[in-house]
């Protein structure tokens, strides 16, 4: 058994060295048809020709291993396609990284007019603190309303929560993103220490309604949960506001999801600390401006685009971001409004911003889209 084994592998060995060498001649012709592309300005991904080589190589092949003809052959073109932006030194994109980086700010400048949503005490307002320092901080009750900010000018940088380790992703923000131009400049995490705060003297239960935002809800269930059906839980905008309305209201029977500090601003008692499910609970906030800055050290580049409805298309997707070698870090979806099963995705890639690939990926991706956006590169710190 092992000798017939031993045989097979060394059948397989010998292939191996035939599809190298195949592979090798296949994408140097690639490269001399990148060439003549660039010379006489034609495009390099030619669909019409890619789908019909395809089609023609599937129905060549045997019919039990007509899909993983149909895959491997993906994967080869989508690798040449790369190998063919990536001869074109003159991309589209290492041309918008190379400006953004030589005219970018070193660092966020101290003092800047900075949009984020809630109140006094929020977190977002933790997460500006933490990206800027002495801000001049512009608070508006909806995340549109940073969005707008920054989309008139009234402020040059907005912060937004964008998802949660516990409870997942701020859809709001995401629908928004489709919405707005903007670019994304820095990132950060803020630890999320949820308490439950009640007016002075007002005792756990007397409690008969807590009040926070959704996100903070969800990620205090069990605690929530536990307090039975009589509690009844009512979601607001924002945690520092659910801290504000009960501190200036009359009511004696009410409680709030908020933060420590919050307690401490707005003269509240501390019922219970840390109520959230998960004591590694945090909260990713994104900086927003309406230009394209990259910082220096920037290791992060956020990606919108649209698919076409057909098997593959996410997958082609994929094969692209594999063959130059990038990592994907998260990938969101989101529904399109107005058009039926067809969805918007969201990419986060771990790669620095000085990579020779980064351009060529971001052309390629451009040039293979229905639509496509990049949001920008950048650096989270904590």
């Amino acid at each position: 058994m092992s000798q017939n084994l031993d045989t097979l592998r060394q059948q397989i060995d010998e292939k191996d060295q035939l599809l190298l060498k195949t592979f090798q001649d296949r994408m140097a012709i690639s490269l001399a048809i990148a060439d003549y592309k660039n010379q006489n300005n034609l495009p390099v991904y030619a669909p019409e020709r890619e789908r019909a080589l395809l089609d023609k190589l599937t129905k060549q092949a045997n019919p039990e291993f007509r899909s993983y003809v149909r895959a491997f052959f993906l994967d080869i073109m989508q690798l040449s396609k790369s190998a063919q932006y990536r001869a074109n030194e003159e991309d589209k994109y290492t041309q918008i990284l190379q400006s953004a980086l030589a005219n970018s700010p070193k660092m966020l400048e101290q003092g800047q007019m900075v949009a984020c949503q809630g109140v006094e005490g929020a977190y977002s307002q933790q997460a500006v603190e933490t990206m800027f320092d002495f801000p001049n901080i512009l608070y508006f009750s909806t995340f549109e309303g940073v969005f707008r900010a920054i989309d008139s000018g009234l402020c040059h940088y907005g912060v937004l929560p964008i998802e949660n380790s516990t409870a997942g992703s701020v859809g709001a923000v995401y629908d928004l993103m489709l919405k707005y131009n903007f670019s994304i400049v820095k990132s950060c995490r803020v630890k999320v220490d949820h308490c439950l705060l009640a007016p002075k003297g007002v005792r756990l239960e007397n409690v008969h309604e807590i009040f926070s935002h959704e996100q903070a809800i969800n990620q205090c269930g069990e605690f929530l949960s536990a307090l039975g059906k009589n509690v009844k839980i009512t979601s607001v905008r924002n945690t520092a506001e659910a801290a504000k309305m009960i501190a200036l209201g009359e009511r004696r029977d009410v409680a709030a999801i908020s933060s420590h500090s919050c307690a401490e601003l707005y003269g509240l008692d501390v019922l219970r600390e840390d109520i959230q499910s998960s004591g590694n609970n945090h909260t990713r906030f994104i900086c927003i401006s309406k230009n394209l800055e990259i910082l220096p050290g920037a290791d992060r580049t956020s990606l919108m685009l649209t698919l076409p409805h057909r098997p593959g298309a996410l997958f082609s997707v994929m094969s692209k971001i594999n063959a130059y070698g990038i990592n994907l870090e998260k990938l969101e979806s989101r529904p399109l409004p107005n058009r039926d099963f067809e969805f918007m995705f969201y990419f986060d890639l771990r790669t620095p911003v000085y990579s020779e690939d980064l351009g060529g990926l971001l052309s390629h991706l451009e040039n293979s889209c229905e639509s496509f956006r990049y949001l920008g590169s950048y650096l989270e710190c904590v």
